[in-house]
């Protein structure tokens, strides 16, 4: 994955970087991979069109041979019941297997075969994806250039993203994946199964309903900035998503702009305020610094308590990469920090 979350900008000064399986449709457990009626594809629905970023792409058959790049259409077609052959490897959040918890329990509950998995850290890699023969390539969450679309064009049909790169909702890649793979009729079971899991999750922690947020990442090697995630990020759509709202400084700096984060120096720091900040850390110590720091312990929710250090970069992948099969994970294993930090702020704000 090379646009690894914002923790891993503060970390690229943290010396981190803000950056041939038959799979196929899943059938049953035996690991069938035609596509077709039995296996939940539409066939009649065949040729699809769908328009993104660079143009139209036509799908004229069912695909039997998925690849994925970016950090979530795998989850994507898995979660429709399509197993990749191919998908980009985890390297940041990721297992031993550079694949993620959610991605592996839906595989094995689908008795499908483990992608290859290759590195996108310099680019797509257009000689591994081809070796794998796809018949369709997945990118609608992703960095593809143009360049490399034409490229990746020239060994299957390419859907890329509909926007900017790396900032497609999680519903949209979700109504152009099922689309491609011909499986609309699963997509409405699919959003309102991820839809349940946030209402689940809002209404079992209802301090965080209304509250403001601010997604950012700070350094303990560079404390003379602080990076945030506008509302253009993911991120801050899945906490919108719960019922939270972007702090009205974000709101505000972010206004007209395009991009998915951007940069404030330390000194304005006092005026980041929210009712809680979110930072990416390696570790604990990390927040103990930033609060003692003279600049960057004047952002106000380090004050009152109201801050998460996210350490576990497993959870916080499942905020970076929203899709139906992250999402539950976030809402079980992130927002209860986020509600414990609301929870720690309270009685410096007794009128919340």
């Amino acid at each position: 994955m090379n646009r690894t979350p914002l923790a891993a900008a503060a970390a690229a000064v943290l010396a981190l970087a803000l950056s041939a399986c038959s799979t196929g449709t899943s059938g049953p457990a035996s690991g069938a991979s035609d596509a077709g009626a039995s296996s939940g594809t539409d066939t009649s629905a065949f040729p699809v069109t769908i328009t993104h970023a660079y143009g139209d792409t036509v799908v004229s058959k069912p695909p039997t041979r998925v690849a994925t790049l970016g950090w979530s259409d795998q989850d994507f077609a898995l979660a429709l019941g399509v197993a990749p052959v191919g998908a980009v490897k985890v390297t940041w959040g990721g297992n031993a297997k550079l694949s993620t918890p959610w991605y592996d329990a839906k595989l094995a509950s689908l008795g499908a075969a483990e992608p290859t998995r290759y590195d996108d850290a310099d680019g797509a890699p257009l000689e591994e994806i081809a070796k794998l023969a796809p018949d369709l390539i997945l990118a609608t969450n992703s960095g593809v250039t143009k360049e490399e679309y034409a490229k990746l064009s020239k060994i299957a049909p390419v859907v890329a993203y509909p926007g900017a790169a790396w900032g497609t909702p999680w519903q949209t890649s979700l109504e152009m994946v099922s689309k491609a793979l011909g499986r609309e009729k699963q997509a409405p079971a699919v959003l309102k199964a991820t839809e349940d899991s946030i209402k689940a999750a809002a209404t079992k922690y209802p301090q965080t309903r209304d509250k403001t947020f601010i997604f950012g990442a700070m350094s303990p090697t560079d404390s003379s900035k602080i990076d945030y995630y506008t509302p253009l990020d993911n991120r801050p759509r899945l906490l919108v998503d719960l019922g939270m709202k972007n702090a009205p400084v974000v709101e505000s700096l972010t206004k007209g702009s395009t991009e998915f984060y951007q940069t404030i120096s330390a000194e304005q720091a006092s005026t980041l305020e929210s009712d809680v900040f979110i930072t990416y850390t390696e570790s604990d110590a990390d927040m103990a610094k930033f609060r003692k720091d003279p600049l960057l312990g004047q952002v106000p929710a380090l004050k009152t308590g109201g801050y998460v250090a996210a350490t576990n970069k497993t959870d916080s992948l499942g905020m970076s990469a929203p899709s139906p099969l992250s999402i539950p994970w976030a809402m079980e294993k992130f927002v209860p920090t986020v509600a414990a930090a609301l929870d720690r702020a309270a009685p410096s704000h007794p009128n919340q």
